[in-house]
């Protein structure tokens, strides 16, 4: 699904839940795409850390990595 409809059909269900209230259905499909819009936002955060790099008083210049 595309990060905009994602948007717009968790804000759908989020103002569905709280007028009418959701079926188990619409649920599971709001709790599917709250998980999936988090993993995209992590994704690209991820990469765009990836793609940095930090510039130190000394004048090196080093990737930013992921901490083990």
């Amino acid at each position: 699904m595309e990060f905009d409809q994602l948007i717009k059909r968790i804000n759908e269900l989020s103002r569905k839940s709280k007028t009418e209230g959701l079926s188990e259905a619409e649920k599971a499909e709001q709790t599917r795409l709250r998980n999936e819009y988090r993993a995209l936002v992590v994704g690209n955060l991820s990469a765009q850390l990836d793609s940095m790099k930090i510039k130190y008083p000394d004048g090196s210049i080093r990737d930013v990595k992921k901490q083990d």
